[in-house]
């Protein structure tokens, strides 16, 4: 098999066939010193003429996609996926931060195209559907991971400080977070509800890595920043 080639930070890894490359806070890809980030918590192996990421850490989850955003998965505690694309890109949350790494392979075994394009002033994506105020708080909580200029870290913004950020009451930004967290929830996104109906309590983290692993919003959208605050009451009449 060919080797591997993962991308963190500006710095390039080569992962050989045969060994098992390790990644978290003390592993042979270390991240961060971050105390909320597992000493190994991915790996990346060969195993049945395939590469595989496995998830051996207990708490944290990843989050998987192509190029084009248009496959995700979601990879919980215990779980591997084969990697069967030319390139994939992983982002995780630990505590208040955010993580992203890029996995590029000298071929793939599928090929992956976008089948739906947002209309000219739409918000249609792959099939979410976004009210202009939750695009926008989306952005704002997204900001920093999108403004990096290639993977590496970034925090997601506490609720208070993106409600500041938009010029919004606190039970204004709640109330559109809930109903975005919602809707995603509807369509199967995992991770943005806790047991028996509760809200979890990391869901910011985790709506920044999937908006950002699908195209959901991307570094085109941080001009939507611009006149965030200007209003002040979080969007139109009916805009939830």
């Amino acid at each position: 098999m060919r080797p591997l080639r993962v991308e963190y930070c500006g710095e390039w890894y080569t992962v050989e066939a045969g060994s098992t490359f390790t990644i978290g806070r003390e592993s042979d890809l270390t991240i961060d010193d971050n105390p909320y980030l597992h000493r190994t918590f991915l790996t990346l192996s060969s195993e049945f003429g395939l590469w595989w990421l496995s998830n051996v850490g207990q708490l944290l989850a990843a989050t998987v996609s192509d190029a084009t955003g248009s496959v995700q998965s979601w990879v919980a505690p215990g779980a591997k996926l084969p990697l069967v694309f030319k390139t994939v890109h992983v982002m995780f949350s630990a505590g208040a931060t955010t993580y992203d790494f890029t996995v590029h392979a000298e071929e793939d075994f599928y090929n992956t195209s976008l089948t739906a394009a947002p209309a000219d002033g739409g918000t249609t994506i792959l099939p979410v559907t976004l009210t202009t105020s939750q695009r926008l708080l989306i952005v704002a909580l997204a900001e920093h991971v999108l403004s990096q200029p290639s993977a590496g870290r970034a925090t997601v913004p506490s609720s208070a400080e993106a409600a500041a950020r938009l010029g919004w009451s606190m039970t204004t930004f709640n109330r559109k977070l809930d109903n975005v967290c919602e809707k995603l929830d509807k369509i199967g996104v995992d991770g943005l509800r806790g047991g028996r109906g509760r809200l979890a309590v990391n869901r910011r983290a985790r709506l920044v890595e999937y908006a950002v692993a699908t195209r959901l919003v991307s570094a085109e959208d941080l001009e939507l920043l611009d006149g965030a605050g200007a209003g002040g009451g979080g969007g139109a009449a009916g805009d939830a």
